[in-house]
């Protein structure tokens, strides 16, 4: 069937799985402050590949012998949490991850997810890779690229309320020819900007993941084997113990019960 838009678009029931939380206008829809913990930095996330970039780096860190720790809060975005009022102070975009800096004086937020990554980064000055503009290229290839690969394929080939031929195509093709971009870098190259940074886990939580079999269940349709470079350079990531325990934190879904850790307060919590 033909859709011819109208001259003034007004929302209607989408459908699908994320259809509840869709809406056309910003701010919070109730009131709930946010919980604080005892550590520094207090993490307000959930296990997605966007929450997963932030986990990842802040175990890298403490991992390399950084002084620091942190509370990781779960926002379950399912039932509209980061449409609370305190979740909306801290993002005002209502998206996960969002992170209180309470370091210093007085508390700062920082939302998006490369926004954090480079704050704390900077911060300890540590995975900046050997190249800072070819870490921060590939840093901000990945935030412009996997919204195709999320927002487009994903959406379309796993949680449209109806499969249809265009979309799914359409994002498939771009989906496939990000993944050819990175093998073809890494082809040649062990890491995205010369030593391991914060370029490859931000990479590696969207297509790492992909092509390890843990998004959308597409692995065979995207023929993902077929990336052997981007393969082993994930499996050599996923093998980091930092990197298991930051794809735990936050995490409330999946089969293996072993890799969830709603809420992460101590390094300890990694043990029970």
């Amino acid at each position: 069937m033909t859709y011819t838009p109208p001259k003034v678009w007004k929302p209607t029931e989408s459908g699908g799985k994320f259809a509840s939380i869709n809406r056309p206008v910003a701010g919070p829809t109730h009131d709930k402050d946010l919980p604080v913990g005892e550590h520094p930095y207090q993490l307000y996330s959930l296990a997605t590949p966007n929450g997963v970039k932030v986990t990842i780096l802040l175990e890298e860190l403490i991992e390399s012998g950084h002084d620091l720790d942190y509370d990781a809060w779960l926002i379950d975005i399912g039932e509209g949490d980061q449409f609370g009022s305190g979740f909306v102070e801290v993002n005002p975009n209502s998206k996960i991850p969002a992170l209180m800096d309470r370091t210093g004086p007085e508390p700062v937020r920082v939302f998006e997810s490369a926004a954090i990554m480079m704050h704390l980064a900077e911060r300890y000055d540590a995975f900046l890779g050997d190249a800072r503009p070819e870490m921060l290229s590939w840093l901000f290839w990945q935030m412009g690229s996997a919204p195709f690969l999320g927002g487009g394929f994903g959406h379309f080939y796993a949680y449209a309320p109806e499969k249809y031929e265009y979309p799914i195509n359409r994002y498939a093709m771009e989906s496939k020819r990000q993944l050819d971009v990175l093998n073809r870098h890494l082809a040649d190259h062990d890491w995205m900007a010369g030593s391991y940074s914060i370029a490859d886990m931000a990479i590696w939580a969207w297509y790492g993941q992909l092509v390890l079999g843990r998004l959308y269940d597409a692995a065979e349709f995207l023929d993902v084997a077929s990336y052997t470079h981007v393969r082993n350079w994930a499996e050599r990531i996923d093998a980091r113990p930092a990197v298991r325990r930051g794809r735990m934190v936050n995490r409330t879904f999946g089969d293996d019960e072993s890799l969830k850790l709603p809420e992460r307060h101590s390094r300890a919590d990694f043990d029970r």
